[in-house]
C-alpha cells in the first residue's frame, strides 16, 4: 500500500493539475483564479495574445443597429424587428480546469451575442431529446401540425435537419422569406424565389429564418417560453446571473394554451436573440467542457453533447449549431487540434471549447477573421 502512495505522490509532483478537482464557480461569487505559473503558462505569450485580441477589434459600428443594417444590406426586405444595443469594448475570459487565468474588458457587461444564441437554442433541443419529448430523426410535422410543414418538401424535414441547417425549408416566418436570408451573390429576387429545392439533409445553408423556425417548433413541444426552459434547466443550475435576456421579434408573439408567448430568435441579425454577459458565457462553456456535468449534476446528457459536436453529413465543420475545427475546409483553424468546438456570432462573439487542454475561451468583439490566430496564440502560451 505504501508503495502505491509513493507512486501517487511522485505522479502528482510531476503533473499536479491532472489530479486537481475541477473547479466550478459559485453563484454570484468571485471567480477563483490560478496563477499562470501554477499551469506553467508563459505569461509573456498570453499577455501578447490578449493584446492581439484588443488590437484586432471588430471594425463595425458600436451602434449595432447600424452594424446590422450594414452587415446584411444584401438581403432584400431586411428589417430590424427586435431589440438592439450599443456594444462594449473587446472583452474576454480564459479558463483552465475551470479556474480563471486571464480576463479583459468588462466581463459583467450585457451585450448582444448574435448567433452564439444558436448553441443555446440547440441545447433546448438537447434537453427535449433527453426528456424523451422527441428524437432528432423524427419528422417535425408530427409535432408541429400547423401549416409550417405543409407540402411534400417540408414534410420530409426532421429535427436533425433543422439542427444542422440542412432542412432547405421553404416558407415565410415572422415576415421573413427563407430565400431572402443570406441570398446567393448571383442572381436576383426572381432567381431566388424560383430556386430548386435540395432534399433535406443533403445541403447546408446558414439561414436565420430556418433557425427561428426551430425555435418556434421547440416552443410548440415545450409548451412554455424557451427562456424559461433555459433558465430552469441550465442557467440557474450553473449559477448564471439574473441579467441575461432572450428576445424575439416584435411580431413573433403566438397564442399558447391561452397565453401570449414570444417565440425567441436564434440570432440577432434582425435584432433580438440572447443578450448576456461574458461570465455567463464562460459558465455555459464550462458546462460543455465538462460534458454536461456541473458539480456532479448531469444537466444535459453526454450523449447529446457528443452528437451535437459531430460533423453533419452536409457540412463537416458544423454539428447541431456548434462549429467544429475539422480539416479540409476554409473554416479550419490552422495549427490547432480538431477536438475544438465553438459557438460563433456576428461581430466577433465566440465561446471556444478545447477539451484536450481543459480550456474555455470567451472573446467578444474580435475581428472574426482573426479568431483562429488568437486561439493559436493562447494555446502556444501553454507548456
Amino acid at each position: 500500500m505504501k508503495y502505491f502512495i509513493y507512486i501517487l505522490i511522485f505522479s502528482f509532483l510531476i503533473n499536479p493539475w491532472i489530479y486537481s478537482q475541477k473547479y466550478f464557480p459559485e453563484k454570484q461569487g468571485k471567480w477563483e483564479t490560478k496563477t499562470l505559473q501554477e499551469f506553467k503558462i508563459n505569461s509573456n505569450d498570453l499577455t501578447n495574445a490578449i493584446a492581439f485580441a484588443k488590437e484586432n477589434e471588430y471594425s463595425g459600428s458600436k451602434d449595432l443597429r447600424i452594424a446590422i443594417l450594414k452587415g446584411f444590406e444584401q438581403e432584400p426586405y431586411h428589417k430590424i424587428l427586435g431589440p438592439t444595443k450599443k456594444r462594449g469594448e473587446p472583452t474576454g475570459m480564459i479558463l483552465k480546469n475551470g479556474y480563471l487565468i486571464a480576463s479583459w474588458g468588462d466581463t459583467k457587461r450585457v451585450d448582444m451575442t448574435f448567433s452564439v444564441t444558436k448553441s443555446y437554442l440547440s441545447t433546448i433541443a438537447g434537453l427535449a431529446v433527453d426528456k424523451g419529448i422527441f428524437q432528432v430523426q423524427d419528422k417535425v410535422m408530427q409535432y408541429v401540425w400547423d401549416n409550417k410543414f405543409d407540402g411534400k418538401h417540408n414534410q420530409q424535414i426532421t429535427w436533425q435537419h433543422l439542427l444542422n441547417q440542412s432542412s432547405d425549408w421553404s416558407g415565410i416566418l415572422w415576415g421573413g422569406h427563407d430565400w431572402a436570408d443570406r441570398p446567393p451573390m448571383q442572381g436576383d429576387v426572381d432567381d431566388w424565389k424560383n430556386r430548386i429545392y435540395h432534399k433535406p439533409g443533403t445541403h447546408f445553408e446558414y439561414n436565420d429564418v430556418r433557425v427561428n423556425l426551430l425555435a418556434y417548433s421547440l416552443l410548440q413541444v415545450w409548451r412554455k417560453a424557451l427562456p424559461q426552459v433555459l433558465k430552469k434547466y441550465i442557467m440557474d443550475p450553473i449559477g448564471a446571473s439574473s441579467t441575461w435576456r432572450w428576445f424575439g421579434y416584435n411580431n413573433s408573439w403566438v397564442d399558447l394554451d391561452g397565453n401570449k408567448v414570444q417565440s425567441v430568435t436564434g440570432g440577432g441579425h434582425s435584432g433580438g436573440g440572447l443578450f448576456i454577459n461574458t461570465e455567463d458565457h464562460a459558465r455555459f462553456g464550462l458546462l460543455f467542457l465538462n460534458k454536461g456535468n456541473w458539480k456532479g449534476n448531469q444537466l444535459i446528457s453526454q450523449q447529446w453533447i457528443a452528437n451535437a459536436t459531430q460533423p453533419s453529413p452536409s457540412q463537416v465543420n458544423y454539428g447541431f449549431m456548434w462549429w467544429l475545427n475539422k480539416k479540409g475546409t476554409s473554416r479550419h483553424w490552422e495549427g490547432i487540434g480538431e477536438d475544438i468546438f465553438y459557438a460563433a456570432g456576428f461581430g466577433g462573439n465566440f465561446i471556444v471549447i478545447i477539451p484536450d487542454l481543459d480550456m474555455v475561451i470567451v472573446t467578444r468583439w474580435l475581428d472574426p477573421t482573426q479568431i483562429g490566430v488568437f486561439v493559436k496564440k493562447v494555446i502556444d502560451a501553454l507548456p
